[in-house]
């Protein structure tokens, strides 16, 4: 498989029972195939840390900006979105396969986001704006469009 956005070939890596496509000595994306990166993007998740120092080529620039196509589905292009509620962190996913593509330093911030605490209310129940529950409504709308 080709980088999505170095082009270079990517190579299989184990990280614990999942195995993933790194672009070693690239851009040091990782390409997840549809539900690897649940299994991998908590903090506390040891074979996640294995991922978060691919080896990659420093005086590569990488055109974030550029659409990306999936590395999986011939002529699918990815969509850009926030990985959660939070609008902390960008990934790339494939409307085809469900996979994601993360950019070098991606896995890590989704990570630490995972971790940080949820903000809990004086009682003890956790709160949710109507900004987060607008943007859920977003997403399910816009998966729906054909």
């Amino acid at each position: 498989m080709k980088c999505p956005a170095c082009f270079n070939e990517l190579t299989a890596f184990q990280a614990g029972s999942v195995t993933v496509d790194v672009c070693q000595g690239g851009c040091g994306g990782i390409w997840f195939d549809a539900f690897e990166l649940q299994q991998l993007d908590e903090a506390h998740d040891s074979a996640g840390e294995l991922l978060l120092d691919i080896r990659r080529d420093e005086s590569l620039i990488v055109d974030k900006s550029r659409k990306r196509e999936c590395p999986r589905c011939a002529g699918v292009k990815l969509h850009r979105h926030f990985f959660s509620a939070k609008r902390r962190v960008q990934v790339d996913e494939c409307p085809g396969c469900g996979g994601y593509w993360l950019d070098a330093g991606e896995l890590a911030l989704i990570r630490a986001e995972q971790s940080s605490p949820a903000i809990a209310e004086p009682d003890g129940q956790c709160s949710i704006s109507i900004d987060v529950i607008r943007y859920v409504y977003r997403l399910r709308i816009g998966r729906r469009s054909p």
